[in-house]
């Protein structure tokens, strides 16, 4: 049986730019800054490509949530070899509030709807690193998971999967449906050749927002304050073991 697969996509700042905090110190300054693919959502998106191209899966959905920009996100995952896409349109203003939950949500609806047989997801977002995506997923579908993977091999029950943990390496077998989070061992995605990326751009993309979903946007956690991290205080070079110790 081939499967389906829904891959999540996140805009995020570049992780190449620095990162300003705003006057108000309620988040951090995204206007004219550089943004790209989440680079473990990338991998999680080349995971998706290569068990397509084993001939396990017939079809592979990208769904990203954002601003109009947002789109950008999805044009590229269609270059790098994605079928078609879907937009959960999230206006800038209410970016700020727009958390995990409502992402876990927003992908077990249409998880549901597109009668996907695996969820696909980066293990975080290098802008919050909030690590609870999938894994709330997967509690909503109430389908078993296989996060922080590091290589995905299909079986006749459904999956094995070695998922990186503190003490190494864990192999676990999964049935199907799934939700898989991609750690950054499980592959180096590809780049998008320029005849790919012409080729995405008339590939098809679905808008909607979050309420054709039925999903309730109100935040579950208010941020407080958003501070620089401190400025770490320069080393000293003692003459010996004693001094050494005597310092401390």
């Amino acid at each position: 049986m081939a499967l389906k697969v829904l891959v999540g996509c996140k805009r995020v700042i570049d992780y190449a730019v620095k990162i300003r905090i705003k006057p108000d110190k309620l988040g951090v300054v995204t206007e004219g800054v550089k943004h790209s693919m989440n680079p473990f959502d990338e991998i999680a998106v080349e995971e998706a490509i290569r068990i397509k191209e084993r001939k396990l899966a017939n079809e592979i959905i990208v769904v990203t949530c954002g601003p109009t920009q947002a789109t950008e996100t999805i044009r590229t995952a269609l270059a790098m070899g994605a079928d078609r896409g879907i937009h959960v349109e999230i206006p800038l203003d209410q970016m700020d509030t727009f958390q995990p939950i409502h992402v876990s949500k927003v992908l077990a609806k249409l998880a549901e709807q597109e009668k996907v047989d695996i969820v696909m997801l980066g293990k975080l977002a290098i802008d919050d690193d909030s690590n609870q995506t999938a894994q709330m997923t997967a509690s909503l579908l109430n389908w078993p998971q296989g996060v922080f993977a590091s290589k995905i091999d299909k079986t006749d029950a459904g999956l094995e999967i070695i998922r990186e943990v503190d003490g190494g390496l864990e192999t676990i077998r999964t049935t199907l449906p799934a939700v898989l989070s991609a750690d950054l061992r499980l592959n180096e995605p590809r780049y998008a050749t320029l005849p790919n990326i012409m080729k995405a751009k008339k590939k098809k993309v679905v808008k909607m927002t979050p309420a054709d979903l039925g999903v309730d946007m109100a935040p579950r956690i208010q941020i407080v304050s958003v501070e620089d991290p401190p400025v770490r205080e320069a080393g000293q070079t003692v003459a010996d073991v004693d001094d050494l110790v005597a310092k401390l």
